[in-house]
Formats: structure tokens, C-alpha cells, sequence
């Protein structure tokens, strides 16, 4: 269920740059009352990968920034930039951050890293994205960027969430995805086949149910979607989650053969550290 927040659509206030760093709020949506995404402007010097994040944050009690990495939501060639954030009501910064309104100056150092990018990765036939809750924000960047097809000929993204409602970003940017004026100019009617959504729920019950990991060693993924298991001469994969879920991800991945790369040494999968989860 979307939350109907007019947020989004109130008159952005006249632009102060108070903060250090600062970026402009042009748009809010709540997802859920612990999910939202928010689009900021975009700094005219800043050049990044699809996959990659920032240090974002607001002033804390304290007068000092209180800066967290967030993963840009938005492909690089996007003019604004787009970011999807939990709600954790005592967290130093969100407990703040879920209040901003469009108007609202958030700090935003253009300093982008990160592992989740396809330069990590040697060359293969499938993708495979791994991500549990707002894990899901680098995919939603790589799934518009127009290379990530131009480099696999399948892209399957494996989303799991605790209820149906929490996978709605996900789902509804996938939906619209496969819309998508750019990529359907590019790859006609098969584009549909060449992005695979699988969103599965832990708690409440749903159409698919259970962990990725499960999923994955169980051979369920594989069946429901007609696809062979993973293998290292074809798969790749990018993982984003908890840091629980990374170390189950990444010992499942390990046991198909698959091998942890790097910026400076490309392998068969990548896993994203900086992930903002629980507490923040």
C-alpha cells in the first residue's frame, strides 16, 4: 500500500544553501510508514557509476553533519539524483531525514564509491541482483542504465522484503521499467524478457515466499523461472543487504563456484559493505 503524502507534490520553498554540501529536496514519496524515496538535485560536477553511493545526511543535535552512505537509486545519466531510505524512529539521521520536504537542503558529498558496479564483474551471459529491503536502491540504478543490457543478455533481480507492501518500490519501478521509452526503443518487445523480477516475502504470505538464500539452494529460483543454476562460466552476481544476509549471499554464491571481485579485480560477484540498514 502507498501512503497518499502530498508531499511530493508541494511547492518546492525558495533555495538557501545553508549546509555544507547542499542539495536541494525536489520530490518525497512514503512508501510505507518505515520506507520513502526522495530526489535531490544533482551536483553539477558530480560523474558516477550506476551502483555506486554517497555520504548524505543533515546537521546533528550537535551543529556537526551526521553523514550516512546511501546508495544513489537513480542511473548516471539522470539529472537529479534518487534515494531510498528505511525509517528507524530513535536513528541519528533518518529519524530526521523521513521529515524533509521538497525545498529542504540535505548535504550530499559527490564523492561516489562503491563495489556494485559493472566494472567489477568479468563478462558473462546472466546478472543476478541480490537484495533484501532498501538493499534493492544501486538495482534500481543499474536496471535503467542502458549498459547493464548492452553487457548481459538476462538480468534477474531477486528482491526479498518481510510484507508485500515493502516491495512496492521495487515492483513498481520494474513495471514502469519495462515501459521504458529508452530501453523499449532499443530492445523492442524483448526487453520484457531481458529484465526477470523475482520479489518473494518472508512474513506475510504472498504468490512467492521465502529467503533468497533458500530460494537459491533449494533450486526453487531456478525452477519457477526455467533457468539453469548458477554457474561460473555464465553468472554473475551483485549482493546488497544486511551484513547477515551478505555473508549467507555470499557462501551460497561461493558454493556455485562463483568468486568475490573487486574494483581492482573483477570476478564472478560483488558484495556492497556500505550498506544503510537498522539504526541509522
Amino acid at each position: 500500500m502507498t501512503l497518499d503524502i502530498p508531499v511530493a507534490d508541494a511547492a518546492p520553498k525558495p533555495a538557501q544553501k545553508t549546509l555544507p554540501d547542499a542539495q536541494t529536496v525536489t520530490a518525497v514519496k512514503h512508501w510505507t510508514d518505515s520506507l520513502f524515496s526522495f530526489r535531490v538535485t544533482r551536483p553539477a560536477s558530480l560523474r558516477f557509476r550506476s551502483g555506486e553511493f554517497v555520504m548524505i545526511g543533515l546537521l546533528g543535535d550537535n551543529g556537526k553533519p551526521l553523514l550516512r552512505a546511501y546508495s544513489i537509486a537513480s542511473p548516471n545519466w539522470d539529472e537529479e539524483l534518487e534515494f531510498y531510505s528505511i525509517k528507524v524512529p530513535d536513528g541519528p539521521l533518518t529519524s530526521k531525514l523521513q521529515h524533509i520536504q521538497p525545498g529542504d537542503e540535505i548535504i550530499l558529498r559527490p564523492k561516489p564509491v562503491g563495489t556494485l558496479v559493472l566494472d567489477a564483474l568479468l563478462p558473462g551471459k546472466r546478472l543476478w541482483f541480490l537484495a533484501t529491503g532498501t538493499g534493492i536502491a544501486p538495482f534500481a540504478s543499474l536496471m535503467r542504465d542502458p549498459e547493464t543490457y548492452e553487457r548481459y543478455e538476462q538480468v534477474i533481480m531477486m528482491h526479498t522484503c518481510r510484507t508485500a507492501d515493502e516491495l512496492t518500490y521495487g515492483r513498481e519501478l520494474v513495471e514502469n521499467l519495462k515501459n521504458d521509452p529508452l530501453l523499449g526503443e532499443i530492445y523492442g518487445e524483448d526487453f520484457a524478457n531481458r529484465l526477470i523480477y523475482y520479489p518473494t516475502t518472508t512474513r506475510e504470505e504472498s504468490p512467492r515466499m521465502g529467503r533468497i538464500t533458500d530460494n537459491m539452494t533449494s533450486g526453487k529460483v531456478f525452477a519457477d523461472l526455467g533457468l539453469p543454476p548458477i554457474s561460473p562460466e555464465t553468472d554473475r552476481a551483485m549482493v546488497c543487504g544486511s551484513l547477515a544476509f551478505n555473508v549467507d549471499v555470499k557462501a551460497v554464491l561461493e558454493g556455485f563456484g562463483l568468486r568475490e571481485g573487486a574494483n581492482s579485480e573483477p570476478r564472478e560477484f560483488v558484495v556492497e559493505k556500505a550498506f544503510v540498514g537498522d539504526g541509522v
